[in-house]
């Protein structure tokens, strides 16, 4: 199940806390209440769009929200489902294991 996202507020707290008052990511995530490992995946988020600090007037929260999620071109990437009937047809032969079968795949 994925996680829930943080609201907006929230994200622009971390920022602004990362930013203007250069704390550290745990000192960060002890004042908003978060793990340090979201603190951290949020600043690199952040760091990844190329956005400068503090946002520019075009950059509404929508804006913001659009580039911090915007959908990688590796996840796209689909892997075709194996060919189960060639699969129970191969395990059938001796020496041919499903770990076998799965490192072909992979």
């Amino acid at each position: 199940m994925p996680a829930v996202r943080l609201s907006m507020r929230q994200i622009v707290e971390i920022l602004r806390l990362a930013r203007e008052q250069d704390c550290s990511i745990r000192q960060i995530a002890a004042s908003v209440g978060l793990p340090h490992s979201t603190v951290g995946d949020y600043l690199r988020r952040f760091a990844a769009t190329g956005l400068p600090w503090p946002l520019p007037s075009e950059i509404d929260q929508v804006a913001l929200e659009a580039r911090l999620f915007a959908r990688s071109a590796s996840s796209a990437l689909v892997r075709p489902l194996p060919d189960w009937p060639i699969i129970h047809q191969e395990l059938q032969r001796k020496g041919v294991t499903l770990q076998l079968l799965w490192q072909e795949y992979k």
